[in-house]
């Protein structure tokens, strides 16, 4: 398994085969990562996503990627931090049921950006955690993905992602 943490823009990963859209309830545009994958995929994502929502937190679904250079968008709703209970295990969820798409599809590589931790306000170490936690539960079951890469937008959470992978590896190779 490759892991992979880069400061970035999400929809400009040509190398993966999905990328992880930070939906929202009815996987509208809206703004953030959300936004910018909705208006670089097309018309033609909302269209297929009108069918699939509402999603509640912690729930994962999979459409083409349209105009994007990836063949999928898996779009997860993450939990509003203090509202959305419990927050650990809704977060972990969109994690693995990311995870699971991308077997069930065949999936051979995902990009995730960091998710709850902008509006929805999950502190990002709290965050950090609970990813690589899951990531080190959910990789002995992952059979075709190979490539998992952590594509984030300010330099904090580029920080904070590569120190826990650091820490990761000290105390046992992935």
């Amino acid at each position: 398994m490759e892991i992979e943490v880069v400061r970035g823009d999400i929809i400009a990963q040509k190398d993966i085969e999905a990328i992880v859209n930070a939906a929202n309830a009815n996987l509208f545009p809206g703004g953030g990562v959300a936004g910018a994958i909705h208006k670089a995929a097309g018309s033609q994502l909302y269209e297929e996503c009108r069918s699939l929502a509402p999603i509640l937190p912690g729930e994962a679904v999979i459409t083409r990627a349209f105009d994007l250079p990836n063949k999928f968008v898996i779009h997860c709703l993450g939990p509003v931090y203090g509202k959305d209970k419990p927050e650990e295990e809704l977060l972990a969820s969109c994690y693995s049921n990311s995870f699971r798409l991308c077997e069930e599809n065949k999936i051979s590589s995902i990009a995730f950006p960091a998710i709850s931790t902008g509006i929805f306000g999950y502190p990002p170490k709290e965050a950090v955690s609970v990813v690589f936690n899951t990531l080190l539960k959910e990789i002995k079951t992952l059979k075709h993905l190979k490539k998992i890469k952590f594509v984030l937008f300010s330099e904090s959470d580029l920080r904070l992602y590569e120190a826990k992978l650091k820490e990761i590896e000290a105390d046992r190779p992935i």
